[in-house]
């Protein structure tokens, strides 16, 4: 489990690529030192297992079914991550609970940037619309965010000065690609009441 509050943002070192998966070394602040072996780490949104540990590195394998569902396929040597490690009991929850299960991805409609004042609107993939509301929370890259306009097409968010400083999400450009989990919650909401939603 984790919040959606980004910790650093990491560097893609290597990609070893193997029949249906591939092994991704990442660089970054976090005290590689002291996490363990099969620790969970959001990368990119995504959750994945730390497998081994060569500070200021680790190595975390994605399946292909993570390459399938992620934008992490296209990750190459180079590529700047979103890390958070996972939530401890003790924690404060300051974004919202996200497991790391990305729900799809979705296309980058437009990039709308006036100095820190950033707006970005999003492609609502048909199979989670129902599940994306005006002030709901959406995690987009593994950044717990507040859904600002909703409307047939996609989503609005709005990023503020310290979300650019800290994340990968200045980056964005109109027509890239991003990894979205829809608000747990909602989902739980849907399957309890049987679907009807859909």
């Amino acid at each position: 489990m984790f919040t959606g509050l980004i910790e650093t943002v990491g560097t893609i070192r290597s990609v070893r690529r193997s029949s249906g998966s591939a092994a991704l070394v990442v660089e970054s602040d976090l005290p590689v030192e002291h996490m363990a072996d099969g620790e969970s780490v959001a990368v990119q949104g995504a959750c994945l297992t730390v497998v081994r540990r060569e500070p200021p590195r680790f190595q975390a394998t994605a399946v292909a079914e993570t390459l399938r569902l992620t934008t992490l396929g296209a990750l190459r040597a180079g590529s700047r991550v979103n890390l958070e490690r996972s939530l401890r009991l003790s924690d404060r929850l300051g974004g919202h609970l996200v497991q790391g299960h990305v729900d799809g991805t979705a296309r980058v409609l437009e990039v709308r940037a006036r100095a820190d004042d950033w707006r970005v609107r999003i492609e609502t993939p048909p199979a989670l619309a129902r599940f994306v509301a005006r002030k709901g929370s959406i995690a987009v890259d593994g950044v717990s965010l507040t859904v600002a306009e909703v409307d047939a097409g996609g989503f609005e968010v709005a990023l503020i000065p310290e979300t650019l400083a800290r994340t990968t999400l200045r980056d964005l450009r109109s027509g890239g690609h991003v990894n979205l989990e829809v608000d747990l919650i909602a989902r739980y909401l849907e399957s309890l009441m049987g679907g009807r939603f859909a």
